[in-house]
């Protein structure tokens, strides 16, 4: 029964392997519900903050801000947000695919490119494939906290208002439901007239200033930019917690199918020695 103690081994194994994706799973499902209410709860303090931008930028249009200017030089920011942990899925393999594709059309272009990477994951691999990263922040935890993320964001967005990048590119993973997440590489700066439109039903209204409206409108500016990337940070931690759950139910589906399979194989060739065993004593009886 030497091949019987075997597949009990590999059934042992497995059942161990089944018991910890499960709790895996139940972990992601707890840990999802808190990302995705971290998410919804962010979403209203950048719109307010594009509105009150907006306002103030239809009453000063003489003024403009240094990450609306556009300029003409042959250098790209990206931001890459992944997760620090893995066995979420293809989540992260397909944003990183995103970034890949826009890293290549840049340089196809003739243009610099220059990274910051929030996320161990997206660390290694911009290290792994040669990309030049400026800045880095790793091991944020389930809570993401703003005073962690300026720093290393800091540096692209300073070398925009300094006239060193053309753009900067934030790629993320959005939450769309638990199942379905999408890999977004979207142009963070120069902000637009139409991503500072206001929303429609929304009032002008007559501001009063303190100390001035040009010092007013470039911290509103800075807020939203930076709300716009603890955003997608939140976003993406949402999508890394839906998708690891969704993981570990299918790997925990897989393995209760292969115990399955294996304890059927097992049963066989148990039932094959025992009746190996039975042939062997009646022919015996028989020869005596």
């Amino acid at each position: 029964m030497a091949a019987g103690k075997e597949i009990r081994t590999k059934i042992k194994s497995v059942e161990n392997t089944k018991k910890i994706t499960k709790a895996m799973e139940m972990v992601a499902a707890s840990k999802m519900r808190k990302a995705q209410e971290r998410m919804r709860a962010a979403r209203p303090y950048s719109d307010k903050v594009r509105n009150i931008a907006a306002n103030l930028g239809k009453a000063n249009p003489e003024y403009t801000h240094a990450f609306m200017r556009k300029h003409d030089v042959k250098a790209a920011g990206f931001i890459v947000v992944t997760t620090d942990k893995g066995l979420c899925g293809g989540l992260n393999t397909n944003v990183l695919r995103a970034v890949t594709a826009k890293l290549r059309e840049q340089q196809a272009a003739g243009s610099e490119t220059r990274t910051v990477a929030i996320g161990a994951k997206g660390l290694g691999f911009l290290n792994r494939i040669g990309a030049q990263v400026v800045s880095h922040v790793t091991q944020l935890g389930d809570t993401p906290h703003l005073d962690r993320l300026i720093g290393p964001v800091k540096v692209l967005l300073d070398q925009y208002a300094e006239g060193k990048l053309s753009a900067v590119y934030l790629s993320y993973t959005r939450f769309i439901n638990t199942m379905k997440q999408e890999p977004v590489v979207e142009q963070l700066l120069p902000l637009t007239a139409e991503s500072l439109k206001a929303d429609a039903g929304e009032p002008g209204w007559d501001y009063i200033y303190e100390p001035d409206a040009q010092t007013v409108i470039d911290d509103l500016l800075l807020r939203y930019v930076e709300g716009l990337v603890y955003q997608a940070v939140a976003e993406n931690m949402a999508s890394e917690q839906s998708a690891r759950m969704v993981a570990m139910k299918a790997a925990t589906d897989n393995a209760g199918n292969l115990i399955g399979e294996l304890k059927l194989v097992y049963n066989k060739t148990r039932q094959a020695a025992i009746t190996k065993e039975l042939s062997e004593i009646v022919g015996g009886a028989a020869a005596v």
